[in-house]
């Protein structure tokens, strides 16, 4: 059954008993909060407690659960307008690399066409879901970042129109967060995002979009220490929603704290498993594998590797995954983390890309990218030449792929990937000074490159392969400052760490490996990498 039949066949069939109270009590799901939203429609009182509760969801970004919501309040009242209107909204999700495909835009522009048959009294409701149809237009259009610039700029109509909407207010922020320029690291949207969402967070401190979409806004260089009380606060104002529980981690993450990004993500991925995704509730969810990637990557910096491969072991035990970006994503990217982290060159040159079979793997040409990249480096550490070369092609064919696409920010990855590659290629090839120069504009590129969301961070930081590039020729003063600049970015890696205290001895600064070393010892619970702990221990007991 298509989306569109789900909706109208709900519309017309089901029967809800609903037993909370209207009001303006913090929303629940299944007897859970998800917070407290302000939201009045012209909508039936019963209506309009499922559809508060489809909005508290839809901030949330729970999609599956937000459309059934709205759909129960299209079928206790059929002249709801504004339940066509939130059924439209969780058909593509800002912020994310999933992209609604054909029947998705169709279902969406039925939806908000019916929307506005419905004659909304209301300018609120107008200026909505004319925002709406500004996405939806031209269902048969493939142009997704045009839908969302067009999104925007209804959203902004919407907001000067009524500047002290609250709720106007809070999705505009998410439409300008949604529209930050791909090419270049700014925080121009995220601070005007900010300075929206904090009056209503101010005037309403459970809201769950102001505080979700600042975490979002604060996920940017430079951000990541403000309103730490309010990142934290959203994972207890929802205590069992997967995305609540997992979305303080992305800032946990920037700051290195990697024991929050473990409690945090080991909650998301338990709250998951009860929130089954697809028309049937058929799938798990893709939030499950989006927290245990978090997980993986956590644990690492730890040096904590069995935990590691417990998580990613998790992951591929797990049936029925939802087929999605962020799916596909989080399958490639644990495995080669896995591998390149510890640095098992043989295990990551037998890779093998586009697994498993059961995804559509020409809609997901980044995190393809990212198997043949580990597979590469795999490669060209063992010498394997002709191995490195299909890996760069591919990763070639895959960059132009996804530039014709028109994902600029997908493509920048791909492209830093290639180059790293290339550097090393260049390396074992003798060619010294292309190497340097290669890595260099990887790492480059990669500064000037926001962070997408999916991720937590590079599958490995160009300034730290940087680093190890200048140790492998004998340049440890180059190196140094190399993983210096990796750990502001990308603070508490355990590798950076050890590269950094390696670099420093061989430079003959004792007192920064005296420093790294210290700071890589208390990162390392749980390591597992004993010959590295034993080296930084005799080091410090040295003396030195």
């Amino acid at each position: 059954m298509t989306i569109g039949r789900v909706f109208a066949h709900s519309v017309l069939v089901l029967v809800v008993a609903c037993t909370s109270s209207i009001g303006d009590r913090p929303q629940q799901h299944e007897g859970h909060s998800l917070g407290d939203v302000h939201f009045p429609v012209s909508c039936s009182a019963q209506a309009q407690v499922e559809f508060k509760r489809g909005i508290a969801l839809l901030h949330h970004m729970t999609y599956p659960q937000a459309r059934q919501a709205f759909q129960r309040a299209a079928a206790i009242d059929p002249r709801c307008a504004m339940a066509h209107w939130g059924f439209a909204m969780t058909l593509f999700q800002p912020l994310w690399p999933t992209r609604p495909g054909p029947e998705a835009l169709r279902a969406g522009w039925e939806a908000v066409q019916k929307a506005e048959e419905l004659l909304p009294p209301t300018e609120r409701e107008r200026l909505l879901i004319a925002a709406a149809r500004a996405f939806f237009l031209e269902p048969a259009s493939s142009d997704y970042w045009l839908r969302i610039r067009r999104w925007e700029q209804a959203m902004e109509t919407a907001y000067r129109r009524l500047p002290e909407d609250p709720e106007v207010a809070v999705l505009y922020a998410l439409s300008h967060l949604a529209t930050t320029p791909s090419a270049t690291v700014t925080r121009a949207h995220a601070d005007r995002a900010a300075a929206i969402l904090l009056p209503i967070y101010e005037r309403n401190p459970d809201h769950p979009g102001a505080m979700h979409y600042l975490v979002h806004a604060n996920d940017v260089p430079g951000r990541e220490r403000e309103s730490l009380e309010i990142t934290h606060k959203y994972a207890a104002v929802a205590p069992r929603n997967p995305h609540a529980l997992h979305m303080p981690t992305h800032i946990d993450t920037r700051l290195g704290d990697w024991k929050r990004v473990i409690r945090g993500n080991e909650q998301a991925a338990e709250a998951a498993l009860e929130h089954p995704a697809g028309e049937r509730g058929e799938f798990v969810w893709d939030e499950f594998p989006h927290a245990i990637e978090y997980l993986v990557y956590a644990w690492l910096q730890q040096g904590a590797d069995d935990q590691a491969a417990a998580q990613l072991q998790r992951l591929r035990a797990t049936e029925r995954l939802e087929p999605t970006f962020k799916t596909a994503f989080h399958l490639a990217s644990t495995q080669a983390r896995y591998v390149l982290e510890r640095r098992a060159w043989n295990e990551a040159a037998r890779l093998v890309p586009r697994e498993p079979a059961s995804l559509n793997w020409d809609r997901f040409a980044w995190p393809e990218a990212i198997v043949w990249f580990a597979r590469g480096l795999g490669a060209v550490r063992l010498g394997e030449i002709d191995e490195t070369a299909t890996a760069i092609r591919r990763l070639s064919e895959l960059e132009a792929a996804t530039r014709q696409a028109g994902e600029e920010l997908f493509a920048r990855n791909i492209q830093v990937l290639g180059l790293e590659l290339n550097a090393w290629r260049a390396h074992i090839e003798g060619r010294t000074d292309a190497s340097i120069a290669l890595m260099r504009e990887a790492a480059n590129l990669e500064m000037s490159t926001p962070k997408h969301a999916v991720t937590p961070g590079p599958t490995l930081p160009a300034y730290e392969l940087l680093g190890d590039l200048l140790m492998e020729q004998k340049e440890p003063g180059q190196a140094l400052a190399a993983y210096q600049r990796s750990l502001e970015q990308y603070p508490n890696r355990f590798n950076s760490l050890v590269g950094a205290a390696r670099a420093g001895r061989a430079a003959g600064d004792e007192r920064l490996s005296h420093r790294f070393y210290q700071q890589l010892l208390a990162v390392a619970d749980g390591s597992t990498r004993q010959e590295v702990l034993k080296e930084a221990q005799t080091f410090l007991a040295d003396g030195h």
